[in-house]
């Protein structure tokens, strides 16, 4: 595959995440900025699509920005996505070691990531069956207006209140 052909892929399946609804709430409400995630995502993903190892350069010119970025650019901007990844996970860790994590105010949160997870593997069920069925894909789309609507009622400040 020509690093060409795997920028086109890359791009067409980042602008394929960044439709996604979920993605859309979920990324609103993280640590991360829309490009930290999506450096992010080049950095970690490119290599696992592609198959080989893909120099910085080259990712930099994945970005969804048509003339890419600089590598120092990217560099950048990926060593800020890592380290606020980094923080939100010793934020989770924290709070289980404070024992926030096992109160009933977390359970909508633990709850809703189970939904993402079942509706991830019912929507990547969908697209590998031979036969799609319109009632299979009305019922996805009501899972993930549903998900959508909860993160958003997740999201505000006053939903981990005791």
């Amino acid at each position: 595959m020509s690093i060409e052909s795997l920028k086109e892929d890359v791009r067409r399946w980042l602008l394929g995440i960044f439709r996604d609804p979920i993605v859309e709430t979920l990324l609103k409400n993280s640590q991360l900025t829309k490009t930290q995630l999506e450096t992010l995502l080049i950095d970690i993903l490119a290599e696992k699509i592609s198959g080989k190892r893909i120099v910085y350069e080259d990712k930099a010119k994945m970005r969804l920005i048509r003339s890419g970025v600089s590598r120092g650019s990217f560099n950048r901007t990926l060593a800020q996505a890592r380290i606020n990844t980094i923080k939100s996970i010793y934020t989770i860790i924290l709070l289980g070691y404070l024992g926030i994590l096992d109160t009933p105010n977390l359970e909508p949160y633990i709850e809703i990531a189970n939904k993402i997870k079942d509706y991830m593997e019912a929507y990547r069920n969908f697209w590998q069956e031979n036969r799609k069925s319109k009632e299979t894909l009305r019922v996805l789309q009501m899972l993930q207006n549903e998900i959508k609507n909860e993160l958003f009622n997740l999201s505000k400040p006053g939903a981990m209140k005791a």
